[in-house]
């Protein structure tokens, strides 16, 4: 195993961890800023006003994209794994 592949795995790596974590992520951002403001031009300055709806549109959020994260995932690993003999023989 050279390094070129150690750096092509962990680029991989990087990239599906991105593409995985990319969705929930906005979800969360964008409901925040919204929640933020709200109680910004309201003057509510309630904790639980902002987690209970991340809490729920992170759900969403999984519920909807599930299939594909877990689609993704099972393409990282077989690539991983039909990528094996190749790095054990080292070429």
């Amino acid at each position: 195993m050279s390094e070129t592949d150690v750096l092509h795995i962990a680029q991989m790596a990087i990239m599906i961890t991105f593409k995985l974590s990319a969705p929930i992520l906005i979800v969360s951002l964008v409901i925040g800023v919204v929640i933020s403001l709200f109680q910004a031009v309201t003057s509510v300055q309630e904790m639980t006003l902002s987690f209970v709806p991340k809490l729920a549109g992170i759900a969403i959020v999984i519920v909807m994209s599930g299939s594909w994260m877990l689609q993704q995932l099972t393409g990282f690993a077989t690539e991983l794994f039909t990528m094996i003999p190749r790095l054990v023989n080292g070429g």
